[in-house]
């Protein structure tokens, strides 16, 4: 059985998790939002005093494959609207900037024109620019999948090259660097 797929999702207070039987849909509710998801429909949901069940069928290789990927979207799900989720983006590179306007990201990354992002709506978004220190983008939501794919779509505007360290890197994030010409004279 799978070990991902077999752990119940113990529920937080303000959460409230409803599952419809006939979509089989699994909605999620608490005070940063409200998260659905569609279930595979071999797999059965189940709520039972303060904690959710994912049961399969079978041992097939399509049900194992999906218990434990259903299992985590719905654990992403509760731990989401309970507190939501937070990534923050560092631009290095001299003149890189980064302003927000509501749901607008203006990226300045060393190209002839500035970069817009419209942002989703259950994004929330905040760009600090401090002396000396690289601009930040710091990116919050309850969602996530979209919060990655926004990530991921931010970051592929100037991903870090392995010479200079040169674009965009999440905090913390260790970039592998290499010497360059001079490490191959002798």
């Amino acid at each position: 059985m799978s070990r991902i797929g077999k752990a119940p999702i113990a529920i937080p207070a303000g959460v409230k998790v409803t599952v419809d039987e006939k979509t089989n849909v699994v909605t999620v509710e608490g005070k940063n939002g409200k998260l659905s998801q569609a279930v595979h429909p071999d797999l059965k949901v189940t709520v039972e005093d303060n904690h959710v069940y994912v049961t399969r069928p079978s041992d097939d290789r399509e049900h194992r494959a999906q218990h434990g990927l259903f299992r985590a979207l719905i654990h992403n799900m509760v731990e989401g609207v309970h507190q939501p989720y937070r990534k923050e983006m560092e631009l290095v590179g001299v003149g890189y900037r980064a302003t927000a306007t509501g749901q607008v990201l203006e990226l300045s990354l060393g190209y002839s024109h500035a970069i817009y992002i419209k942002l989703p709506p259950e994004i929330k978004v905040e760009a600090k620019s401090e002396r000396n220190k690289n601009p930040l983008i710091i990116l919050e939501s309850s969602d996530k999948q979209l919060l990655g794919q926004v990530c991921a779509k931010i970051r592929s505007m100037r991903k870090p090259e392995p010479y200079k360290g040169k674009g965009i890197k999440f905090v913390g994030e260790v970039i592998r660097r290499k010497s360059g010409k001079k490490a191959g004279a002798k």
